[in-house]
């Protein structure tokens, strides 16, 4: 699979932003999904996650704040990011599992990273 990312920008605090990943070369509606971040000196973290059948799942810091969304016949994944706060700042990576069951397992691919910068 091949990840392209963009949105990413400068905000002021409470301001908001919409990532978007578009997909290719990969069965887009098959996979699961999901955005990460890492900020300066810290290890990368899960921010929002995806199922191919829609289930969602997000860390307790961005809830209520993020949406994370797909649209399958446009093989792009989403993630609305309102209320942003400076510990917001991160660079932003989307992320796509291809999972081929227990034998072949699951193949991963990461963007290259979009940087969000949220100023107080």
């Amino acid at each position: 699979a091949q990840l392209e990312e963009s949105g990413g920008g400068s905000v002021q605090a409470g301001g908001s932003l919409r990532l978007s990943c578009v997909v290719s070369a990969t069965i887009f509606s098959r996979n699961d999904m999901g955005w990460f971040r890492q900020a300066p000196g810290k290890q990368r973290e899960l921010v929002a996650d995806i199922t191919s059948e829609g289930t969602t799942v997000y860390a307790d810091s961005v809830k209520g704040r993020f949406t994370i969304s797909r649209d399958n016949a446009k093989d792009t994944m989403y993630l609305e990011m309102n209320s942003l706060k400076p510990e917001d700042t991160a660079v932003y990576y989307c992320n796509v599992r291809e999972n081929y069951g227990r034998e072949i397992g699951v193949f991963e691919y990461w963007g290259q990273g979009t940087q969000v910068t949220v100023s107080s």
